[in-house]
């Protein structure tokens, strides 16, 4: 007796069983992640282990800094920017992991 062939055009879904998943099915795609001490990267997730340490190519690092204007003494909030062809990341630094933000 043959199978019933719609059932077998249907796509099995992605199981997400645990929060490593999510970050699993992120392999080979571009993410965004919010690290300690003010920073961000967008790159390509190419690998990563359960204590979330990371290894991103084509990385690009937003650092925002807060200086005391010396004259007004306003909080002002530097940028800065640069790209890394391929970066290891430290999980404990982690603070979030996402798809890529818009600017």
């Amino acid at each position: 007796m043959e199978g019933n062939r719609e059932d077998e055009d249907v796509e099995q879904p992605v199981l997400v069983e645990e929060p490593l998943d999510l970050i699993r099915l992120s392999l080979d795609e571009k993410i965004y992640v919010k690290m300690k001490r003010n920073r961000e990267l967008r790159g390509v997730l190419h690998a990563f282990d359960s204590h979330l340490n990371m290894i991103l190519g084509n990385v690009e690092e937003t650092v925002t800094t807060l200086e005391i204007d010396e004259e007004t003494y306003e909080e002002v909030y530097k940028t800065t920017k640069r790209t890394i062809p391929m970066l290891f990341i430290r999980g404990d630094g982690v603070i979030l992991v996402s798809p890529p933000q818009k600017d």
